[in-house]
């Protein structure tokens, strides 16, 4: 499609109004490989792969890279963390630092199930968010690269979920006015959704609500995976980055909403586009904005700059 370039006017009962452009992410530029396919020593197997995954900067300046490993010798659900540190976002090869985590059962978390980690910073203290293959998981540190599990007053890690089976996972976690929104999917009767549960202190958190749901992406169990949420400043417009499809091509759907809380259900109503990728997840820095997403290999993390781009134009909401 063209760029739109003009402003268009639109007039209802004697008023006129100014045509917004939509805008959506564009990668800008080639990738950089941050990340490979690690050496797990005895936990090692020729089919593991590089999955779900989260990147973020740590208290001495350092960048970081924790992801889930799958189809490891690790025993369970065969999941584990593996740790990247780099010193610039743009280096290429990320020296590989090790096995950051593994579940741990004494916690009530399930054997070989951890997934999806997200680390967000707020005040001095980093929270990690984390899947265990049936709640969602909080751990907590202040140098960014280690972290204690925050346990329930029943000595367990989870959080919540939205039930036994479900697959509660792929949580991020966006602060919105004085409330924080934890993005996540799920799988209840094997069809995959979008969920968001909201809290203003990350230990009490509502009852779950469906942002997205069904539409062209379908409703599968992987219709919906690796939500991600981006507040776009400029436009005051979220962005909801949607995966259907690992492998190579991957695809991730993009909406675009006023409301955090509607990205459309069995409705294509926000839907904007595609991005060729799996799992992205968006970090600004020095004021550019970055993507990170997996390989089409499942073999590691690739990393390109990002933009916004209008492509065409509708009526103000």
């Amino acid at each position: 499609m063209r760029p739109f370039l003009a402003t268009a006017v639109l007039c209802f009962a004697g008023i006129a109004f100014a045509a917004e452009p939509i805008l959506m992410p564009q990668i800008d530029g080639p990738w950089w490989t941050v990340a490979g396919d690690p050496d797990l020593g005895r936990l090692a197997a020729p089919n593991q792969q590089v999955v779900d995954f989260a990147i973020w900067q740590a208290a001495d300046g350092s960048w970081q890279i924790w992801s889930c490993i799958r189809n490891t010798n690790c025993g369970g659900k065969a999941r584990l963390f593996y740790r990247w540190q780099g010193a610039q976002i743009t280096d290429r090869n990320w020296p590989a630092m090790g096995i950051a985590m593994q579940a741990d059962p004494g916690f009530g978390e399930t054997p070989g199930g951890l997934q999806a980690p997200y680390v967000a910073k707020i005040g001095r203290e980093y929270h990690l968010f984390y899947g265990d293959w049936e709640n969602i998981c909080h751990a907590k540190g202040v140098d960014g690269k280690t972290f204690a599990r925050q346990l329930t007053p029943q000595g367990e890690s989870g959080l919540f979920s939205e039930g036994p089976g479900c697959n509660t996972r792929d949580v991020m976690v966006l602060r919105i006015g004085g409330k924080y929104y934890a993005y996540y999917t799920a799988t209840p009767k094997g069809k995959g959704s979008v969920y968001v549960r909201t809290s203003k202190d990350l230990r009490r958190w509502s009852a779950s609500r469906v942002v997205a749901f069904g539409g062209s992406a379908g409703t599968r169990g992987r219709s919906s995976e690796c939500p991600f949420v981006y507040y776009h400043n400029d436009s005051k417009y979220y962005y909801l980055f949607r995966t259907q499809r690992y492998g190579d091509p991957g695809q991730t759907n993009v909406y675009r909403s006023k409301n955090p809380m509607d990205f459309g259900i069995d409705d294509d109503r926000y839907l904007i586009g595609a991005l060729p990728v799996a799992a992205p997840e968006l970090v600004e820095y020095k004021g550019q904005l970055y993507i990170a997403a997996l390989l089409p290999s499942l073999k590691g993390i690739q990393i390109a700059r990002l933009k916004f781009i209008p492509i065409r134009s509708e009526p103000p909401q």
